[in-house]
């Protein structure tokens, strides 16, 4: 927005152009938002036109971006300033990108063809990803990169092991936050996914018939909705997860401590606030990543939504389950997309070298 508040027609244009073209999510629209509103503000701060900006100009912006403090968060935010990761300014300064060289395509454009080139150069991917498709003739041998950017090594993914998860579950004091941990390691779903539930999508007796459905023993549905809290599905397409009784125990325990909190009688989302205000609302992901915040503090380890993802996947692998069940299970449309959830345990490496160790001692 400008001094009175008129909305920046660029930007709007961008924005619509994730729902349209791209099929963005909402989250993804909100987030992209917010760090074209950086740059465009810092263009402002710094006295130099967004759409014309030189090559220097934006190698500052990404550095601001590191060097420049994040505004504290309320009263009780911590004395020692905190900084973005040179991860996090890659990713804004690469949606600044994209925003200037889609402005470059419009007609009357004031973003240059000229500059657009600039963002980004050709490179051939020597050693693609696994499960890349580089295509019959190699057509997507080289792709583009950012012409500006720091380099940073990539970290690893972490997940849980079950010993991990069994401590999280005694650290739960709450039945709600017991049967949401369960939840998550059990079925693998994303966190958006999770607070999306609703108890229509609880199909938790041996038979769901009577509900209308035809799927034998007991699951929850995923479905894309639009909600109130802004949880969201990722993927499109609808799917169910098998869960076993355990799941079902939880949930009627939770069901009672619920039914205590009047205001969230009327709620059909499942998790729902029932210790702070506003109760009987459906919870919001700042909330529930406090909540596994506290769990962790509880634990003494790390322990973040997306880690029992993670877990749940690398352990159907281990299994030997198929890739098109993990697949479906996970709500990934590609094989590439479950190479990131693979993860060695201690004791599958320590065996690895101990193999070999034991095949040299028998030469």
């Amino acid at each position: 927005m400008d001094a009175d508040y008129e909305l920046h027609p660029y930007t709007s244009a961008y924005l619509a152009s994730l729902r349209a073209q791209e099929d963005a999510s909402v989250n993804t629209e909100r987030t992209y938002a917010g760090r074209i509103a950086l740059y465009l503000s810092y263009c402002v701060d710094h006295g130099f036109d967004w759409a014309a900006p030189s090559m220097r100009k934006l190698a500052g912006f990404l550095h601001w971006l590191v060097d420049e403090p994040l505004p504290a968060k309320g009263p009780r935010a911590p004395v020692k300033p905190r900084y973005r990761s040179k991860g996090t300014a890659n990713a804004i300064a690469g949606t600044a990108f994209r925003f200037l060289r889609y402005c470059a395509l419009l007609d009357e454009s004031p973003v240059s063809a000229e500059l657009a080139a600039k963002l980004y150069e050709p490179k051939e991917l020597r050693h693609a990803p696994p499960g890349y498709d580089r295509g019959e003739d190699g057509q997507f041998s080289t792709v583009d990169v950012k012409t500006i950017k720091f380099k940073i090594v990539v970290p690893g993914y972490e997940y849980l092991t079950d010993d991990e998860i069994r401590q999280l579950l005694d650290c739960a004091t709450h039945a709600r936050d017991r049967l949401l941990v369960a939840i998550l390691a059990v079925t693998g779903m994303r966190i958006g996914e999770a607070l999306g539930l609703r108890r229509e999508d609880m199909h938790l007796l041996a038979s769901s018939k009577v509900l209308g459905c035809d799927v034998a023993g007991p699951h929850v549905h995923v479905r894309r909705r639009q909600n109130a809290n802004g949880a969201l599905a990722k993927t499109r397409k609808s799917r169910w997860i098998p869960v076993g009784e355990d799941i079902g125990g939880l949930y009627a325990d939770y069901q009672w401590e619920r039914d205590r909190v009047l205001e969230a009688a009327d709620c059909d989302i499942v998790f729902v606030n029932l210790f702070a205000a506003p109760f009987g609302q459906p919870m919001k992901y700042p909330s529930t990543y406090e909540l596994f915040q506290r769990l962790a503090k509880k634990a003494g380890f790390a322990a973040r939504p997306h880690m029992f993802r993670h877990s749940a996947i690398t352990r159907w692998r281990r299994e030997g389950r198929p890739d098109h069940v993990i697949m479906d299970l996970a709500g990934h449309v590609s094989r590439q997309s479950m190479d990131q959830y693979t993860h060695a345990s201690d004791q599958e490496k320590r065996d690895a070298v101990n193999q070999v160790a034991a095949l040299g001692k028998s030469l």
